[in-house]
């Protein structure tokens, strides 16, 4: 296969700033790609419109230029991420097509991510999530902090569909991967401040080099992260919405030899915002006179404004080059995190729906991996991964100061995996992807659910669920794919794989109301069909790239808020978290991304998606009500318009102007059963407008003005509906309109 020195390409490709358009043509095309400038005096013109510096990626375990991965994959730079304002993972949601990711509920870094219509809405803790999180090589196993903040970052690949042959832990949905800035081999540094409204003040920083001789190198970055909040407790005057971030990340590596180096790691993140508002979408029917506040993001909560999170990890890598043909690698990882949180469903001082949660999760993570290049027909990566997680806490409820209960427990995770991917070059331009994945995973839940007599939770009364149980899951997860080269610039692929995660325990049971809600839930799977292309037109100043896919989602995990009556007078009086499948759905797609470089000045980027996602089978109370269903986070439509404008200064420098426009139609936020008149919270159709201008001073200095929801649009990401037991109608909104001043110099 002719391998091509393409850094971008929108369909599953990469989304670059601006100030690469114009690298000189030596350094970004090589080989037969690049243009003579003897036959054309225009030559040098026209390379600054449709040549683009090389970024490569490591989608597939092993360094190659995008354009030539058979995958769903976009991956952004850090200086992309700069230009589109991307200060958190939420940031990439309207860049990727079919990319769901929000702050989940009250909490302000806490994920939700949605690939494809696959994922997780419920940070219940033991429950892992449907897209994977990756720190480098490490796997992220909670949502609870993994909201991560831009620091430092050398670039985020975001890969769509099921990936399990080439990670550590399985990923059902996809897989973001947070690919940290490199040990540099000369002393390099950096600070920036930005301030923006709502008094806005954040700091960052970073140093790196060689230490001594350059045998050692290290890199340390930090960052301060504030701003007000967006609304108020209107009875106490304290901050919603908030933003208090402290976080750190360092890296040290040893190189030994020309083929041995030892890479040590560490990060830390400090969450102490306040609570997040959630606007009332209806009055509480037990308090029938406290209307809906006209802000949506004041609140007048009676709990304190406490909604704390502590997240760290540390990782060593060995690196082994073999030979000439062989790599070798060993990672080990370790990671823990800590919540305090309180939710105040009601949104209200009286004590409705009060509730109180700690969380604390810990895992420690093993892998060997082997990769082979010898420069024939075939290359590959072959691992072992093992994990062992431990996900506690204790929820404590308060019901119309009335009923009392708490949910406590921990779910023990010990996972053992072997996977390979191979790809063989049958000719010239047709490869072939063989990949496979096993997984032995034993789920082992212990429970305390209780009632009891007041608020100090002291003196039990009822026992609402009591076990101690164990279950194992074994899973073969294979993938074929046939990429075929039909231009130099023009590449075909066509896939095939299954994506599983596993099963469990739901952590809230209610075994006396509901005795089914302590037996395991099922795992999930999918088998996933895609067809693409990659295609570079126009003498490569246009990338277009399309593919389609065809998902069968069986034993669908859901997290769905069921009433129940507690004290036998005949009313639903309380409610739990059920956990249970949903039969199956299908889910099909298509989706577009591209990228044209019209003149020397302007770009023009962005995607377009079409999902269809609909349930085959929901049995609910003995009926499949699929019919009435609708799955969460998968709008039918969506996409994003990106218009740069850059000129190169006579100083020597450089600006950068930026409009961007992104939409997505209807969705469903929550899952509810609709059968009970349980209505899920749902936004309509909208868009958001965002902007920004850099300058490149041509010296260290770099100065950068960005606005994101320009229009001030309101809308609604999430919620709650417990309208029928605590009368909670709730949702939780995007940011308002923001803008910000940075300032960077780089040493």
């Amino acid at each position: 296969m002719k391998r091509k020195h393409l850094s971008l390409a929108i369909g599953c490709i990469l989304m670059l700033p601006a100030a690469a358009w114009a690298q000189d043509a030596a350094t970004t095309v090589a080989g037969d790609d690049a243009p003579s400038q003897q036959q054309d005096p225009d030559a040098k013109a026209k390379e600054k419109v449709s040549t683009l510096e090389t970024v490569k990626v490591t989608a597939r375990k092993r360094e190659e230029t995008i354009q030539d991965v058979p995958v769903a994959v976009t991956a952004f730079t850090a200086d992309a991420l700069e230009q589109f304002g991307v200060e958190d993972l939420g940031g990439l949601d309207a860049q990727v097509p079919n990319l769901t990711i929000y702050a989940a509920r009250g909490s302000s870094s806490t994920v939700t991510a949605y690939i494809r219509g696959v994922g997780q809405s419920d940070p219940l803790w033991g429950v892992d999530p449907g897209v994977g999180i990756y720190i480098d090589d490490v796997y992220i196993a909670r949502p609870q902090g993994a909201l991560l903040d831009v620091l430092d970052v050398d670039r985020i690949e975001v890969l769509r569909g099921p990936q399990g042959t080439l990670y550590g832990k399985n990923t059902i949905g996809g897989a973001i991967k947070y690919i940290t800035h490199g040990l540099p081999t000369e002393f390099e540094a950096f600070a920036e401040a930005t301030v923006g409204n709502y008094n806005q003040a954040d700091v960052r920083a970073a140093i790196g080099g060689p230490l001594g001789s350059g045998a050692l190198r290290g890199r340390l970055a930090v960052a301060s992260l504030s701003r007000d909040g967006f609304g108020e407790n209107v009875v106490t005057g304290q901050p919603v919405s908030d933003k208090e971030i402290l976080t750190a990340r360092g890296q040290i590596g040893a190189y030994l030899s020309d083929n041995v180096d030892v890479q040590i790691a560490f990060d830390w993140m400090d969450d102490q915002s306040g609570v997040r508002g959630a606007k009332m979408l209806g009055p509480n029917k037990f308090v029938p006179t406290a209307l809906p506040l006209d802000s949506r993001y004041d609140v007048r909560n009676g709990m304190p404004n406490v909604n704390d999170t502590s997240m760290s990890g540390a990782s060593a890598t060995v690196n082994w080059r073999a030979n000439a043909d062989w790599a070798l690698k060993y990672v080990f990882a370790t990671r823990q995190s800590d919540t305090e949180t309180n939710i105040d469903f009601d949104t209200l001082q009286d004590k409705i729906a009060d509730v109180k949660a700690f969380y604390s999760d810990e895992q420690t993570s093993h892998e060997v991996q082997a990769n082979y290049d010898a420069g024939g027909r075939s290359r590959g990566v072959m691992g072992i991964y093992a994990f062992d997680g431990e996900a506690g806490g204790q929820v404590l409820n308060n019901f119309f100061n009335f009923l009392f209960g708490d949910t406590q427990g921990t779910v023990y995770t010990k996972s053992i995996a072997a996977y390979a991917d191979w790809t063989f070059d049958l000719t010239d331009k047709l490869s072939l992807d063989l990949g496979a994945r096993y997984t032995d995973e034993d789920k082992h839940a212990v429970v305390l659910n209780r009632g009891y007599t007041d608020a100090t939770y002291t003196v039990p009364t009822t026992v609402a669920a009591n076990f101690d149980k164990t279950i194992n899951f074994k899973n073969v997860s294979p993938k074929v794919a046939l990429d075929y080269q039909l231009t130099p610039d023009v590449m075909v692929y066509a896939s095939a794989s299954r994506g599983f995660k596993s099963g469990g325990y739901n952590i809230r049971a209610q075994a006396t109301a509901v005795p089914r809600s302590a037996e395991p839930f099922s795992d999930e799977s999918v088998d996933s069909y895609e067809i693409g292309t990659k295609m570079g037109l126009l003498d490569q100043s246009l990338f277009l790239n399309l593919s389609a896919f065809h998902n069968k989602y069986k034993d669908i995990q859901l997290s769905v808020f069921t009433a129940y009556d507690s004290n036998g007078d005949g009313s639903d009086d309380a409610f739990f978290g059920d956990f249970t499948n949903a039969g199956s759905g299908t889910v099909d797609g298509l989706e577009v991304e591209y990228q044209w470089l019209p003149t020397a000045n302007w770009m023009v980027s962005g995607n377009l998606a079409w999902l269809n996602a609909k349930y085959d089978e929901f049995i609910y109370a003995g009926v499949n009500i699929a019919d009435e269903q609708e799955f969460t986070n998968a709008p039918d439509f969506s996409g994003a318009l990106n218009l740069t404008y850059r000129t190169e200064l006579a100083s020597g420098g450089d600006v950068a102007a930026w409009l961007g426009y992104s939409y997505q139609s209807d969705v469903v936020a929550t899952t509810e059963i609709v059968r009970t008149g349980a209505q899920p919270i749902t936004q309509d159709g909208y868009g958001l407008l965002n902007a920004g201008v850099t300058w490149h001073t041509g010296g260290p200095w770099t100065v950068r003005l960005q606005g994101t929801n320009l229009t001030d649009k309101e809308y609604r990401t999430t919620g709650y509906n417990l309208n029928a037991a605590l009368g909670v109608l709730t949702g939780f909104y995007g940011p308002p309109r923001q803008y910000s001043l940075s300032v960077r110099y780089d040493f």
